[in-house]
């Protein structure tokens, strides 16, 4: 089992280091909290971490090896009094998390479930891209 971590510099070393380089030098970092990539049985899977979002804010797609998994959640709250309002609230969690499987997957068997905050992303690896055992002949 081989886990895909990417862990960058923090914001504050981006922000200290990035004055002292050459724009060019240095390239654009991003970082992708709580997005863990690994392979297990003959599947590949993509665990997002995704707090408060339903499964109808969620929209996963896979194209040319690069799955996208978007998510925003909106939720308002507002109390009046004889129109004048006296509270109002508006909390929106949104995310974007993009990345590349490290295999190739079989696109039509790729299956997502959610769970205690948590999206998993189940795509099988391709035949083509499963290790085949070679015989060797004697000559």
């Amino acid at each position: 089992m081989a886990i895909i971590r990417l862990d960058p510099f923090n914001q504050l070393q981006r922000q200290f280091f990035r004055p002292l380089l050459n724009e060019e030098e240095w390239p654009e970092l991003t970082m992708t909290e709580g997005l863990n990539v690994y392979e297990e049985e003959g599947n590949v899977i993509v665990e997002a971490s995704v707090p408060g979002i339903s499964e109808n804010d969620l929209e996963i797609t896979y194209e040319d090896g690069v799955l996208h998994i978007q998510g925003k959640s909106e939720e308002k709250e507002e109390e009046k009094k004889k129109n004048r309002v006296v509270h109002r609230m508006q909390r929106v969690s949104s995310f974007d998390y993009q990345t590349y499987l490290p295999r190739p997957v079989d696109e039509k068997n790729i299956e997502a479930t959610i769970r205690n905050g948590v999206l998993t992303v189940t795509a099988p690896i391709a035949q083509e891209a499963k290790p085949k055992k070679i015989a060797v002949k004697t000559g």
